[in-house]
């Protein structure tokens, strides 16, 4: 192996890692030891793999690194809502917020996939930053497992549903998105349920048949905004490729392969995507397949010029399709005294 470069091997699939210990001659069960440490236990030096003999500890150190995720800087809403700013092992940031509803005993990290991201949604923050890099599985994992003890010790709780929803489009970073949710959900790493987690898109249609394909066990959202192609191909240049009617058969798709939930995402912007015509627009892509839809206040963003719609007019807009037999759920914003909130995060602190 080569001695001037250390991976961290978190970077290795059970199989690669199983493979490299039977060819040091090291019996089969010292993989799982391994595993155990780095995933459920999460520990951070291979000194502290206590079970494991010096030799295997002396290869492992000289040959592989662990590269956690820390804690850099922490705020706390008025509201409950906890925003973690994340140093990666390069000094890069990203962001995590932990989204407590007590009173519903639900307990929710929005998590990050992508330093930055590179698809500019004319109202998002993170859309305004140049994207860097693609976030590893392990890095992923860690803002799950590090929000996790958060909830704990402010909440007495453990978390109970992940979104992906924070900085970067997941899709655009597919394989390692798909690694970190086999980690949570394997009984060999957080033992979440699928079922918990939800991962959102811009709406990438080659992508979403992918998931259908790979038979994927978690929901998805799409962050819509607009029911036409004209106003979304104004705030969100991806449309120009991905247009509704290729997103509608990408779902469609992804319903029939998966029977998984989706949900629609809907920033309600004041007289751009409010209206009762609006309205009668989106009904037409709710009826394609089961949807729930999420209207999501819009949060000030500087130098953007939208405003968000008044809240009677969101609540006239959403009883609209609720008496047409559509799942509406009015998603209040959480957060927006730290710059928690949805379209927000981008690294400010």
């Amino acid at each position: 192996m080569d001695k001037t470069y250390k991976a961290d091997i978190r970077t290795l699939t059970k199989e690669a890692l199983t493979e490299l210990i039977l060819e040091q001659g090291w019996p089969r069960y010292r993989v799982d030891q391994i595993w155990d440490w780095i995933w459920k236990k999460r520990r951070v030096s291979f000194q502290n793999f206590k079970n494991l003999p010096k030799d295997i500890l002396a290869f492992l150190d000289q040959n592989f690194t662990i590269l956690p995720v820390q804690v850099d800087h922490i705020q706390k809403s008025i509201d409950g809502t906890i925003k973690s700013r994340m140093k990666l092992h390069d000094d890069l940031l990203v962001e995590s917020v932990l989204i407590p509803v007590r009173n519903d005993d639900r307990y929710t990290v929005c998590v990050s996939s992508q330093v930055g991201c590179s698809l500019n949604c004319s109202f998002c923050a993170t859309g305004k930053m140049k994207r860097v890099r693609n976030l590893d599985a392990s890095e992923i994992y860690d803002q799950v497992v590090l929000v996790n003890q958060q909830t704990q010790e402010n909440y007495g709780h453990n978390l109970t549903n992940i979104v992906y929803m924070g900085m970067g489009e997941p899709l655009l970073n597919y394989n390692n998105v798909l690694q970190s949710i086999e980690h949570i959900t394997s009984p060999e790493g957080l033992g979440m349920s699928p079922k918990r987690i939800t991962v959102s898109t811009v709406g990438l249609a080659k992508m979403i048949r992918k998931l259908a394909d790979d038979k994927v066990r978690f929901n998805l959202a799409l962050s819509l905004h607009a029911a036409d192609d004209v106003k979304r191909s104004t705030i969100m240049p991806i449309n120009d490729q991905n247009n509704l009617q290729s997103l509608m058969d990408a779902l469609s798709y992804f319903h029939k392969e998966t029977g998984n939930r989706i949900s629609y995402e809907y920033i309600a912007f004041q007289n751009f995507n409010d209206t009762l015509e609006d309205a009668a627009n989106l009904l037409k892509f709710c009826k394609i397949f089961p949807v729930r839809l999420n209207i999501i206040e819009y949060n000030n963003i500087s130098g953007v010029n939208f405003e968000k719609s008044k809240a009677s007019r969101i609540d006239e807009f959403a009883k609209y399709l609720t008496n047409r037999g559509i799942m509406v759920t009015i998603r209040r914003s959480r957060g927006k005294d730290i710059d928690a909130a949805c379209g927000q995060l981008a690294n400010k602190g």
